[in-house]
């Protein structure tokens, strides 16, 4: 078995029970305890689970927190925004989700001339609003303070009036079900609407959240044209996603 591959089942088993130790891996991957101590490291260091003594926890119950996640892997996430802007004409409307990876969309958005943008990300409103003759409109709804991103029942009623050109979304977690997932009714229903609301819909998500289940699904993921991303998915979820009819660009 590929280091990858054991990696992803590791990830795969502790998405089912929430927390795994060293000798039930060493008994169910039959590979030795010190090769599980090292994926369990590589995996702790990348941010996709929380290393323990003896074993591992998953992360995907609880999301981390704005700084965390924007602390982790912000040079794939600033490649993916690139990328993703360089789809982008001047004079297009889009829909912009909020988070981290999309923020760093929004700042390789900033040359671009006469944007209609729509988001509830408050961070990505204030990049955009005010600067070549830009039209931002701030999705209105009950104002997450640790986000800095309108959520609820109003701000998904304010994005149904609207179609645009693009819709750009992040993700919470993606594994290879295909399923996205995500850590709140709210962020869900958000999302699994914007993926409906565009002629091109495109998710943003780096590799960290790759082989990751959160607690509640999103809707919606074969309106998904393209899934930009900085690094190949793992084959199964690779193929799951490319099932579904959409792109896969590598950043």
């Amino acid at each position: 078995m590929l280091a990858e591959q054991r990696r992803a089942l590791i990830l795969e088993i502790l998405g089912e029970k929430g927390s795994v130790s060293v000798t039930d891996l060493h008994r169910r991957l039959r590979v030795s305890r010190e090769t599980i101590r090292r994926d369990i490291t590589r995996l702790d260091s990348e941010n996709r689970l929380r290393k323990t003594h003896g074993g591992a926890l998953s992360f995907d119950g609880v999301e981390p927190t704005f700084e965390e996640r924007m602390a982790v892997n912000l040079d794939g996430k600033r490649r993916i925004g690139r990328e993703a802007a360089e789809l982008v004409p001047d004079g297009a409307s889009m829909m912009i989700d909020y988070g981290t990876t999309t923020l760093c969309l929004a700042d390789a958005l900033v040359e671009r001339r006469r944007l209609t943008v729509y988001t509830n990300d408050v961070h990505i409103a204030a990049r955009l609003a005010g600067r070549n003759d830009n039209t931002v409109m701030l999705l209105g709804g009950e104002l997450s303070a640790s986000e800095n991103a309108t959520l609820g029942w109003d701000t998904v009623a304010m994005l149904e009036r609207y179609y645009t050109d693009f819709a750009f979304v992040g993700a919470g977690a993606l594994s290879a079900h295909p399923w996205l997932t995500d850590f709140s009714r709210e962020a869900a229903e958000l999302r699994g609407c914007m993926l409906t609301q565009a002629r091109t819909t495109v998710l943003l998500a780096d590799h960290t959240k790759f082989q990751r289940v959160a607690p509640v699904h999103v809707t919606n993921l074969d309106k998904v044209n393209m899934l930009v991303t900085d690094q190949n998915p793992p084959t199964p979820m690779a193929d799951g996603l490319k099932s579904l009819g959409l792109d896969i660009i590598v950043a």
